[in-house]
């Protein structure tokens, strides 16, 4: 199938617009058989997908997957490398870039997105004092102008945008040049503009960014009573569970292309999970016809040895005529075995968290009244036993970070102490990723980490890099300086939960974590003996762990 080779206008500082023919009830986006390729490397293949008016989606996968890559070709900025896209009605996209126009105002954003409202009721405006003077067909002109103002809610357009402008705590002076603003505060302009300009189709990249918690839960709220279709890519993953009835998911997968999966969250995760279930049982029914055929090779190579020799006194050609047999047989067998290919890719590794063994109620750790002069303001006191869950919450520079550092022993307290029992051992998932020569490949980091800690001498049988399931076969022999920073994370975490630690300190454990990855690890960490001190602001992390004791700062 040809690309689909639209030209559209210019992104603007709006993000990007465009108007085209047809109604809202049937304004939609359909991208037929798509595939996307960047810096060498296949994102994604064959995705079939329509977004309509109606269309609650959010599009998911680990990164590196082409989340962004697939918005920007539904829009129109980009072309699929192959396949056709194909759209109607308004479309609006809300991209992570953002460019200034000089002495562009928040003014000038309201104006851009308001046109077609505008331009609609000037139309009706227009038609109305035709149907006055009783010109001929200003009637069917009245129904159509009027019918096209009223989907559009063209009368109430300033208004919705005034109100999104408020809720996401944006700036409101329409006189204001946009580059006398923040690029938090740009954004949120642009935004606001978009939710309330009443586009058939929003195509949403990241949208929480630079939002706080309340804007977060305006947005939420919108998204939810939003009369409009929408694709959404988001890190903020109970936005998605808000907000989401369709999701589509571009990891690999059995067929080898993106899946689509209905009915929510939950839908996406038992949708998931049956298919995970199928593509683990057509993979191994390929590896036992292998293990089958391999058995057959051996065993006609046995006959071929010892199972030609006829008794005694069979004659000449009856001794010639088996042994062809069981050579033929052999080959047969030889052939079917170097014909037959496993076509199924192995599924991708599940999470497998080393079994920690550690005396209960036993006293790990214990800080009191601690604090550092300049990033935590109060003191702080807490006791750790083996077992115990404490998440740590707290607004932006409250020191949630400053805190987990404390309890490391990464930093030492201006005031108070912190008291770790000698045998304890504690490990650090910390936001900023380890300073990893960049030339090691991950499988040489892991076992150099590990050695450094102690950890092979106190467990010999310490799980490898690969059975842990953080990495593919891929990730695993890459050069580090080449890893994605999801792939970083992973070696990370993996380099930290080997040790088997007794404290396990997670500084926003959700940072560069797929969906997928974090519903495996939270039940691990629920479950596990390591006493675990989790700092996050991730409200979906925070929705799993809410039974846990909590510590918040302010």
């Amino acid at each position: 199938m040809r690309n689909n080779k639209r030209h559209p206008e210019e992104p603007q500082t709006l993000g990007f617009v465009t108007h085209q023919s047809g109604t809202s009830a049937t304004a939609h986006i359909k991208a037929e058989n798509i595939s996307a390729t960047r810096g060498g490397k296949l994102l994604f293949s064959d995705l079939n997908l329509t977004i309509s008016a109606h269309t609650k989606m959010a599009v998911v996968g680990e990164n590196g997957t082409g989340k962004s890559t697939l918005l920007k070709i539904l829009s129109g900025l980009e072309n699929p490398d192959l396949g056709e896209v194909a759209s109607q009605g308004t479309i609006a996209f809300v991209g992570q870039d953002m460019a200034l126009i000089d002495h562009q105002t928040v003014g000038d954003l309201i104006k851009l997105s308001t046109q077609h409202a505008h331009t609609a009721l000037a139309d009706l405006d227009r038609v109305s004092e035709l149907l006055a003077l009783g010109h001929e067909g200003s009637e069917a002109a009245y129904a159509q102008a009027l019918e096209k103002a009223s989907a559009l809610e063209a009368w109430d357009i300033d208004r919705k945008i005034d109100q999104a402008l408020h809720g996401l705590k944006a700036c409101t002076d329409r006189s204001r040049n946009l580059s006398t603003l923040s690029v938090g505060q740009r954004y949120r302009v642009r935004l606001a503009v978009l939710l309330g300009a009443g586009a058939d189709v929003l195509l949403l990249d990241e949208p929480t960014n630079h939002l706080d918690r309340e804007s977060i839960e305006f947005l939420t709220q919108s998204l939810q009573e939003l009369k409009s279709g929408f694709a959404v890519v988001s890190h903020d993953r109970q936005l998605l569970v808000d907000v989401a009835q369709t999701f589509c998911d571009l990891d690999p997968s059995l067929q080898g292309v993106p899946q689509v999966y209905s009915g929510g969250y939950k839908g996406w995760q038992k949708g998931k999970r049956k298919d995970r279930i199928a593509w683990e049982k057509t993979y191994q029914d390929h590896i036992n016809r292998t293990e089958e055929l391999k058995q057959a090779v051996e065993e006609a190579g046995a006959r071929l040895h010892t199972g030609w020799r006829p008794p005694k006194g069979t004659g000449k050609h009856q001794r010639a005529t088996r042994a062809a047999s069981h050579v033929k047989a052999f080959k047969q067998r030889l052939n079917e075995l170097e014909s037959y290919r496993i076509e199924v890719p192995e599924p991708p590794s599940i999470l497998q968290y080393p079994e920690v063994r550690i005396e209960k109620e036993k006293l790990l750790l214990e800080a009191s009244e601690i604090a550092y002069l300049g990033r935590s303001a109060h003191g702080v006191s807490l006791s750790l036993r083996s077992g115990q869950k404490i998440v740590v919450t707290g607004g932006n520079g409250t020191g949630k970070s400053t805190l987990i550092s404390m309890l490391a022993g990464e930093l030492a307290p201006t005031n108070g102490s912190v008291t770790v029992a000698p045998e304890a051992k504690i490990a650090l998932l910390s936001q900023e990723m380890p300073q990893w020569n960049p030339e090691l490949t991950p499988e040489d980091v892991y076992r150099q980490s590990l050695i450094q800690t102690g950890t092979y001498a106190e467990y010999p049988d310490t799980p490898t890099l690969e059975s842990l399931g953080l990495l593919a076969t891929e990730a695993r022999t890459t050069h580090v300086g080449q890893l994605s920073a999801g792939q970083q994370r992973r070696l990370h975490l993996a380099v930290t939960i080997a040790q088997r630690p007794h404290v396990l300190l997670l500084d926003e454990p959700t940072n560069h974590l797929s969906m997928t990855l974090l519903d495996q690890l939270i039940p691990h960490l629920r479950g596990t003996q390591s006493s675990v001190v989790v700092a996050t602001h991730d409200r979906y992390l925070l929705s799993k762990v809410s039974d846990w004791q909590e510590v918040h700062l302010q």
